[in-house]
């Protein structure tokens, strides 16, 4: 799982018809590549209390570890929940299931990695935000896994994008406000 995210990083187009050929069911994927993405992602948040201990403390380090956790995991469940109900044609068979699983699983992938990356940098104002950018690019890309329509394409790539992209940020939000109260 790892080899094939690391091409679809470099190479989308070849990533996603690299990933299609291998065919792993979404259980596997999640299991190999996103929880222990997350679980980095959650430890990577402990680091700049190496650097800066003063305004980094345990609790805040694992307040910011359990949102970052959090709103990853329901941003998976979520995406997938809605894109299947504004596309049937993904819920008629396990295997366009798993496609669908496996397009937002690799796409959030990424944005998992620029957190892991920019908790790691701790910049406040980090040029990485703008890596997540290329993520509609990866989600353009993968419309081919996904066997979508060409004339649902670009249609289906904005509301992909825009909901794996908004939706950590909204849901980090959110329990951020609520743990911080």
């Amino acid at each position: 799982m790892i080899r094939n995210f690391i091409v679809l990083l470099i190479s989308p187009k070849v990533g996603w018809q690299y990933i299609d050929d291998k065919c792993h069911s979404a259980q596997r994927v999640l299991g190999a590549l996103f929880y222990p993405l997350l679980a980095i992602l959650a430890i990577s948040t402990f680091v700049p209390m190496i650097y800066d201990s003063a305004s980094h403390t345990i609790s805040s380090s694992l307040m910011k570890a359990i949102v970052d956790f959090s709103k990853y995991m329901l941003s998976y469940y979520l995406c997938v929940y809605l894109l299947s109900g504004f596309y049937p044609q993904f819920t008629r068979s396990s295997l366009a299931m798993s496609k669908l699983s496996n397009y937002v699983i690799y796409n959030l992938s990424f944005l998992i990695l620029l957190s892991i990356l920019i908790n790691v940098l701790n910049g406040e104002f980090s040029p990485l935000y703008f890596l997540e950018l290329y993520m509609p690019y990866i989600a353009y890309r993968g419309v081919d896994f996904l066997c979508v329509d060409s004339k649902k394409s670009v249609k289906f790539v904005i509301i992909s994008s825009i909901m794996m992209i908004a939706f950590p940020h909204i849901i980090g939000w959110i329990l951020g406000s609520l743990i911080n109260r």
